[in-house]
């Protein structure tokens, strides 16, 4: 039904973001952590719930420190400071600070797709043009295309993930550089994003675009809490650039944007690193037993094995499905809620606990076993 209301044209028949959400037994479709938060962290945010009537700090120096303090090991950047940190109310957010300070009306950002899908949502809401290159076959960047895209759209904004959402592809460090050399020189024609949200499940060796960060002013690197920290529910997401750039994005924050008791959480967890990251490993063993598990399984519509992506997230992507939307709806039937994202005959499954690990491919089998071979 059209709005009665002066609604922006392209909102009237826009949908919200958002996964779906069902009460299911087995909810792997939004890469969360599925292990609680020890008790000692809550009992240590719980303390912080009696300074609620006062404003938070509105730079919150103290969190941004711990932060860098915590990237700087992550990372091996340990020239990293408070001035180096940014955050907000999830990565997201920090994102939209990013559009809102360097895109806009006349401006344009460009990603590699397929990719995250709220990035042109990002660009949509402040106004910017969205532009998007291709990637490979096996999910890489297409580098040529790449820098072609760049001499000819000019973007003030390009968001990289990696690794890659909804793929799980990490983004060779040598590609991000060579992105930075384009666009960068005395005047910067453009701010790169690394969106590293699932960074802390990549693999041994992998390094992190925060090295980066010390060469180039307009390179920045996103983090979140809410993947690898087990820390969804409390929203932080933060970034890590030159000091001259954070400066810009205080400009754009509305005051006080981030709360006293989400400023407690975060250094709580901080505090508490080790015991919050303790199920990292056994995630990241359970992403690799997933693609193994699937990989060996033969989709009956090609007669050929199962294609899984490369993945240095917490996520296993996976297909050809000729009518994923059948397979989606019979693993939701029998408990298991995966995504639909992405281009089409893929899903995305997260790594969860060894029982939901073992409840998705049970029931992913029942669904193979009904499949019938297309012409």
């Amino acid at each position: 039904m059209p709005s009665r209301l002066p609604v922006r044209p392209e909102f009237a028949e826009a949908e919200p973001y958002g996964a779906p959400v069902a009460p299911v037994p087995v909810r792997l479709n939004v890469n969360e952590n599925p292990y609680p938060v020890p008790p000692e962290v809550v009992s240590a945010i719980a303390a912080a719930a009696s300074k609620l009537n006062r404003y938070p700090d509105r730079d919150f120096l103290t969190l941004r420190g711990a932060l860098a303090e915590y990237l700087g090991r992550e990372a091996d950047a340990p020239w990293l400071t408070a001035n180096h940190i940014w955050a907000a109310n999830g990565s997201n957010e920090v994102l939209l600070h990013v559009f809102q300070a360097f895109a806009g009306p006349g401006r344009s950002a460009l990603s590699f797709a397929p990719t995250y899908s709220m990035y042109p949502e990002l660009a949509r809401d402040t106004f910017t043009r969205w532009t998007t290159v291709p990637r490979r076959a096996d999910f890489a960047l297409d580098m040529d295309a790449a820098l072609d895209a760049i001499a000819r759209e000019h973007p003030s904004v390009i968001l990289v993930a990696s690794p890659n959402n909804p793929t799980g592809t990490a983004v060779h460090l040598a590609d991000i550089e060579a992105l930075a050399k384009a666009t960068g020189g005395a005047q910067a024609t453009a701010v790169i994003v690394v969106d590293e949200a699932y960074a802390e499940f990549r693999r041994a060796g992998s390094p992190s675009a925060v090295e980066l960060v010390a060469e180039y002013p307009h390179v920045a690197v996103a983090r979140t809490m809410s993947k690898a920290f087990a820390f969804a529910g409390a929203r932080l997401g933060y970034l890590a650039a030159r000091p001259e750039l954070v400066e810009i994005l205080r400009v754009v924050r509305l005051p006080y944007h981030l709360s006293a008791l989400t400023q407690a959480a975060a250094l709580a967890a901080l505090t508490h690193a080790d015991a919050l990251l303790a199920n990292v490993a056994a995630l990241r063993d359970g992403r690799d037993e997933l693609v193994e598990a699937l990989r060996a399984r033969t989709n009956p519509t090609t007669g050929r094995r199962l294609e899984v992506a490369d993945t240095d997230a917490n996520f296993a992507y996976f297909g050809v499905f000729h009518d994923r939307r059948a397979v989606w709806r019979g693993l939701f039937d029998r408990g298991v809620l995966v995504r639909e994202v992405g281009p089409d005959g893929w899903l995305r499954v997260s790594a969860g606990t060894p029982g939901e690990n073992a409840a998705f491919l049970t029931a992913l089998d029942a669904i193979l076993a009904t499949l019938e071979v297309q012409p």
